[in-house]
């Protein structure tokens, strides 16, 4: 397994570029509970923080593709700098905002200027693709790696910032996501061998990258699955509370992220020769089955025991999550020209970024006027859309796939 891995970094530069682009990711695992957390402790409430939370879901969604766009038109340095520029002035204006207690309106409005960070996970694939987009067993692996590195990355946010914004001061989380934010980029972004050429001429506005069928059909399945994502983030912070374990959550969370990150890794030394479509429905499907037994977790245990029966159910559905998103960045590469391969890969992240507001939000409602334990019906029915949308979505898939020439290493299904 380890061969395939030490393949892709035989290329100059590459390792310097992914793991710089590891660290300046590292915040989008952090903001969410980051805020969750800060104005729980703050406000001794959840609906803000969720609220909040889902602002900035909903403003990276917006703002995401845009920037992605310039991004591919003029070059990853020339836009991602400015972007984490305003990104950073935003986030202290809501630890500023937070701390001395301005109107909540204000808030939102430093919350919805979060979304402007740039989407290094998207221009890390794409320098991936640069490299190997002749080479598909070796993009193959390549995306899985970065898909591990993204689980890493919720395996340790999460950890760091619920626990310092328990044990420390309550700004103390969202504090070190924004210097991590900073550090990663500068360094990222000086990495400039790697880095892919621009497109000025080939990518031209009014783009047609979210009207493909294709990728409207992945987008809508992974906005269920960012449901599941921003539910679960939640209702666990909540559920370890009312369980008098409140710095457990990061723990529990890190616990999902660990069965998504040891699938990935497994799945990216594999070679396949299922259809990318076929493997697609699959893994949402085995995600969404796997969801059910979160509910009995959390409505039967009590105490310690339920925090390790909401991880152990955790962990088992989480090893579908990197196999379905490799696969899904790998249906982008297919379906998308290269002029415009960072904005489809942001609109997959777009369709998370919605369904993360959606279902962050909905959780807090449902926290707040059920309690801990039923707010996990939400992650549950969000994981059940997520299959129906892939599955309805299907057909059209297939058409998009097949408008295209399919690479020899990956049939496509008819």
């Amino acid at each position: 397994m380890l061969s395939s891995y030490r393949q892709i970094f035989a290329a100059p530069g590459s390792l310097a570029f992914s793991f710089t682009g590891l660290i300046a990711r590292l915040p989008i695992s952090m903001t969410g509970i980051g805020i969750v957390t800060m104005l729980g402790r703050i406000k001794d409430s959840y609906w803000l923080g969720s609220l909040l939370s889902a602002v900035l879901a909903v403003s990276a969604a917006v703002l995401g593709p845009r920037i992605s766009r310039l991004v591919d038109r003029h070059g990853q340095r020339r836009v991602a700098l400015p972007a984490t520029g305003v990104t950073v002035l935003a986030a202290a204006g809501l630890l500023l905002g937070a701390h001395y207690g301005f109107p909540d309106w204000t808030l939102f409005v430093f919350a919805a200027g979060m979304g402007t960070m740039p989407s290094t996970g998207s221009m890390v694939r794409a320098r991936w693709a640069h490299l190997y987009r002749d080479a598909p067993p070796k993009l193959h692996t390549a995306y899985s790696f970065e898909a591990v590195a993204d689980e890493i990355c919720f395996i340790i946010g999460p950890i760091l910032a619920a626990t310092l914004a328990t044990a420390l001061f309550p700004e103390s989380g969202l504090l070190l996501a924004g210097v991590f934010l900073v550090v990663g980029v500068l360094l990222f972004t000086a990495q400039r061998r790697t880095e892919p050429p621009a497109h000025p001429v080939e990518h031209r506005s009014g783009s047609p990258v979210a009207r493909d069928k294709g990728i409207q059909t992945l987008i809508l399945t992974l906005a269920a699955v960012g449901g599941v994502f921003g539910s679960v983030e939640v209702v666990t912070v909540a559920f370890a509370r009312a369980q008098g374990h409140p710095a457990a959550s990061g723990s529990v969370l890190a616990v999902y992220a660990l069965g998504s990150c040891l699938a990935g890794a497994v799945f990216g030394a594999l070679k396949f020769t299922a259809p990318l479509d076929r493997r697609f429905l699959v893994g949402v499907g085995v995600m969404a089955a796997g969801m059910a037994p979160l509910i009995l977790a959390a409505q039967l245990l009590h105490g310690t025991a339920a925090l390790v029966g909401v991880g152990a159910a955790l962990f088992l559905s989480g090893l579908a999550i990197s196999p379905t998103l490799i696969t899904s960045m790998a249906l982008v590469e297919r379906l998308v020209p290269a002029a415009q391969l960072t904005e489809g890969m942001t609109w997959t992240t777009t369709g998370l970024a919605l369904g993360v507001a959606v279902g962050s939000s909905a959780a807090g409602i449902v926290v707040d006027a059920g309690g801990s334990a039923n707010g996990y019906w939400v992650p549950v029915a969000a994981a059940a859309l997520s299959a129906v949308a892939a599955y309805t979505g299907l057909p059209r898939l297939r058409r998009q796939l097949a408008a295209v020439r399919p690479a020899a290493a990956e049939p496509v299904h008819s």
